[in-house]
């Protein structure tokens, strides 16, 4: 099965600019980021951008990368936008998230091992909510499952709301999921996904995922024990850092 890692990285961002170029204990946070996802059992990776920067520091370092369109409205474009000039024909091509510099590769071998099964589509990956501060974040979204184990519906409050309980007592009556923001397409899977239009549920909660689920797509899930740092402010770095450290 040939598998494509595509890592959309923008150089824009409200909280932090310039964000993959960030320093991370002597190294920018996309070449860690490269660095880890080139464990995982991927046939290549490459860097999406959208900025002649970033290119360049990613080629600087022993990388491939691609530029694309600044202005697509979601990850999803810029990483199809990517595959289509690579020029290849891939089995499964796997969304990564630029801005998380300890990735784990296991979690992508676990999303690649969905796909020796024909019928899945797009997969993604759930992990037990530990805290009610987790719980209660709408910046962590939750997720419930069908009896299959696929998503049936993704939110930033916490669901199921248990009505006979009150909220801090939730977490001992039910097993909560959230979601972690790494995908894996089948590539005409992938092509359709960027020609569907927003939906209202989409457009309620903030959550492209539930544009596919809306349309009638599956979305597999497998678990995952394993923490992850996104980046997306300056204390986040600091804690990046610490992490370096310990």
């Amino acid at each position: 099965m040939l598998s494509i890692g595509i890592i959309p990285a923008r150089f824009a961002s409200t909280r932090l600019p310039g964000k993959p170029l960030v320093d991370i204990g002597g190294k920018s946070m996309i070449q860690r980021v490269v660095e880890q996802v080139q464990q995982a059992n991927l046939h290549r990776v490459v860097v999406a951008t959208d900025d002649q920067r970033i290119f360049d520091h990613v080629h600087g370092f022993g990388g491939e990368a691609v530029l694309t369109h600044p202005d697509h409205p979601s990850g999803t474009d810029r990483v199809w936008e990517a595959y289509q000039q690579l020029g290849i024909e891939a089995d499964c091509v796997v969304n990564i998230q630029g801005d998380e510099p300890f990735i784990h590769p296991a979690q992508i071998n676990a999303l690649l091992a969905l796909f020796h099964e024909p019928v899945t589509q797009i997969a993604t990956l759930v992990k037990p909510v530990l805290s009610d501060e987790e719980l209660l974040s709408p910046h962590l979204p939750k997720v419930v499952l069908r009896a299959d184990g696929k998503a049936l519906y993704f939110s930033r409050h916490p669901i199921p709301y248990l009505r006979q309980y009150p909220v801090a007592e939730w977490r001992q009556h039910h097993r909560y999921l959230r979601h972690i923001g790494m995908y894996a397409y089948r590539p005409a899977v992938l092509q359709q996904l960027t020609r569907l239009s927003p939906a209202p549920l989409e457009l309620a909660e903030s959550l492209e995922q539930l544009r596919w689920l809306s349309h009638g797509f599956d979305i597999h899930t497998t678990e995952t024990e394993l923490e992850t740092i996104g980046i997306d402010t300056p204390k986040d770095v600091e804690r990046a850092l610490a992490h370096l450290a310990s």
